[in-house]
């Protein structure tokens, strides 16, 4: 008897006033705009409806942007409350998104309801449509029995229910689902309480629609914060690509539904910047890094613990467009970054080339002008050395002369090459012939100082067209440069090979290497590292020049104390210009 005062109690027409449906509408709002996620929602207000109501079982079934859900939740069972999306299958009749797709009567008295398709005579339907008994075992409404139920479609009839409505859910002018009241109380429902659920119901519409509305809002403004902070990073100068990209992957937690247990990385030419703590993650979401049509990393972020699912999936599709467009950001910076590194590479050639060019015609005049003159100290002075009648110690100055003069000759010589004022003489050159006969000359100063020299020379090497002596020049600079970086003994390894129709000449050594700075202005001319005496600072601009002018190109790379790798390469074929192109 106690308990069935207490159902009575419940009864709208006896107890609910208008106001109390006010408060509950308003508490309905209020929890749409908490930004809670949508199956949290769902079953806050199925809870709500069950306490205000006093039924015994609430089902909804929903239809959003092409997806369907339902959920249940029953007074009488311990974490009862159910919620999935479901298989859309479109019903032509109403076209809501609900269908089983079995047909069966109760799916056809839903549709009607949904797509208002009701006889108003009929004392079971309301004058908005919605379904109500006090008694379903009572009707015969076709699909209201519980062995007809479909347990697919979300919508069914308990066994031992009495009262039961159905209502549809109103969105505007839109219906987008269908709630269920269930109880087994007998005359739960009056008609007076019907009307007043038909308006809860379009309240529940009115918050469904609002709360997507206020999640999308507040995505759009996490993204457009996320967004914005990478684009006050790439407008920051002097900052670097590592700074930006590991500030860019701290700011993409704040973006994601649940940031304190959100972790972010982006990794970019097998470099990873990560946000403090990363680890294995429980969920993940990731977009590639696609630079110039080439994937070069991508931007991931995660969930390191478990959390509440959404029916979206872990993320929200809203996250999933978000780190789209970082992605997107990230490629548009590497690319923004490479074309300034290039813009710089090619200001710093220009500035290169002109420096070239002015010493170029610096160099072929004053070679011009020295060279009668020089040759005329070096005729003489090889003469007077034929005299017999000299002094030992007169004698001696005169070979100083002699030996100076030869050098000076020796610089000319590199100047006129380097002015492209000597025409190259091209014939058919075996590089592996070359090189026998460049380390015959050589290879007695490696053993003198303890220089293992290891040739690596490819069988069935192809010829080249090139200015033998020149290359020969090449080989020479090449090899004594790394001879002087060993003085204490070493390894030299000279290698040949063919790649893509080119050959390939390296010279490596076991030196004392090179600093990234001497790197960038070994090719200058007249610069160098040696002593005064020991070096003119052309040799390897000298080297550049030839190799260049034969259509090929030239390589270093150097680690101080490990040693120093020069990689020429030259193509098979002949060059297009004799004269080539100066590039330092």
């Amino acid at each position: 008897m106690k308990n069935r005062r207490l159902r009575a109690d419940t009864n709208l027409d006896r107890c609910k006033q208008p106001a109390d449906f006010r408060a509950l509408s308003n508490r309905i709002l209020e929890r749409a705009d908490s930004g809670i996620p949508r199956a949290q929602f769902l079953k806050e207000v199925s809870q709500m409806l069950i306490e205000f109501i006093g039924c015994d079982v609430v089902r909804l079934v929903l239809s959003d942007r092409g997806h369907r859900y339902r959920c249940e939740l029953s007074r009488h069972v311990k974490q009862s409350f159910r919620f999935e999306e479901t298989p859309p299958v479109s019903d032509q009749g109403s076209e809501f998104m609900w269908s089983s797709g079995r047909n069966s009567a109760l799916e056809q008295l839903c549709s009607d309801i949904v797509g208002k398709r009701f006889d108003s005579s009929l004392p079971w339907f309301t004058e908005n449509g919605s379904l109500w008994s006090g008694d379903v075992t009572g009707h015969s409404i076709q699909g209201l029995q519980p062995e007809d139920s479909s347990q697919e479609l979300g919508i069914r009839v308990s066994k031992g229910a009495h009262s039961l409505a159905l209502i549809a859910v109103e969105a505007g002018l839109e219906r987008i689902g269908l709630l269920q009241l269930e109880s087994m109380e007998k005359s739960l429902f009056v008609e007076r309480e019907i009307e007043a659920c038909e308006r809860l119901a379009q309240t529940l519409g009115i918050a469904l629609v609002h709360r997507r509305l206020q999640v999308a809002l507040r995505e759009r403004v996490k993204e457009l914060t996320c967004l914005y902070g990478i684009a006050k990073l790439v407008a920051q100068p002097e900052i670097s690509l590592d700074e930006v990209l590991q500030k860019t992957v701290e700011l993409l937690p704040p973006g994601w539904l649940y940031p304190d247990v959100c972790c972010a990385r982006i990794v970019l030419d097998e470099r990873a910047y990560a946000t403090r703590g990363f680890r294995k993650p429980v969920h993940s979401i990731r977009a590639d890094i696609v630079v110039h049509g080439k994937k070069r990393g991508f931007v991931e972020v995660s969930y390191i613990w478990e959390k509440p699912p959404l029916d979206e999936g872990p993320f929200l599709n809203e996250e999933r467009n978000l780190i789209d467009a970082i992605a997107r950001e990230v490629s548009i910076i590497v690319e923004q970054e490479q074309a300034e590194d290039e813009k710089l590479k090619l200001q710093e050639q220009l500035r290169h080339a002109d420096r070239l060019a002015t010493i170029g015609q610096l160099g072929a005049g004053l070679a011009h002008e020295l060279n009668e003159p020089l040759a005329n100290i070096l005729g003489f002075a090889q003469l007077a050395t034929k005299d017999q009648s000299l002094a030992g110690q007169t004698k001696h100055d005169i070979e100083k002369i002699v030996s100076a003069a030869l050098h000076a000759r020796e610089v000319i010589g590199k100047l006129l090459v380097f002015a492209r004022e000597t025409i190259p003489e091209k014939t058919q050159v075996n590089l592996n012939s070359l090189v026998e006969d460049g380390l015959h000359f050589l290879q007695s100063r490696c053993a003198k100082i303890g220089i293992e020299l290891v040739r690596n020379l490819s069988e069935g090497l192809p010829e080249i067209t090139a200015d033998r002596s020149q290359l020969l020049q090449v080989l020479t600079n090449l090899v004594v440069n790394s001879i002087q970086a060993m003085p204490h003994g070493g390894r030299l390894t000279i290698t040949t090979a063919r790649d893509n129709g080119r050959v390939l000449l390296t010279v490596e050594d076991t030196g004392t290497g090179m600093s990234d700075e001497v790197m960038k202005n070994i090719f200058n001319p007249f610069f160098t590292t040696k002593d005064v005496d020991e070096g003119t600072g052309l040799g390897l601009s000298v080297v550049h020049g030839i190799v260049t002018s034969h259509g090929g190109t030239i390589e270093v790379e150097s680690e101080v104390g490990r040693g120093t790798k020069f990689t020429v390469r030259l193509p098979v074929q002949a060059a297009p210009s004799e004269k080539g192109i100066r590039n330092g």
